[in-house]
């Protein structure tokens, strides 16, 4: 079984992810490497594959 190249992200594991704060579904961001969460406005990092899920974290979307 070959391991994912580096920085990929698992798709299963994105389909199970939520926002921490308003447990809704998260967007997949390949080029900038986050999860965006649309209704709290914030953008989650992924860092070597892995989401960072911590609010303190997180960058605030701008509107």
């Amino acid at each position: 079984m070959s391991e994912p190249a580096p920085h990929t992200v698992d798709r299963k594991m994105l389909e199970t992810l939520v926002c921490p704060i308003t447990r809704n579904t998260l967007v997949y961001n390949r080029e900038a490497q986050e999860l965006i969460s649309k209704a709290a406005g914030l953008a989650f990092p992924i860092r070597n594959g892995i989401p960072v899920m911590l609010v303190d974290e997180a960058r605030q979307l701008d509107d």
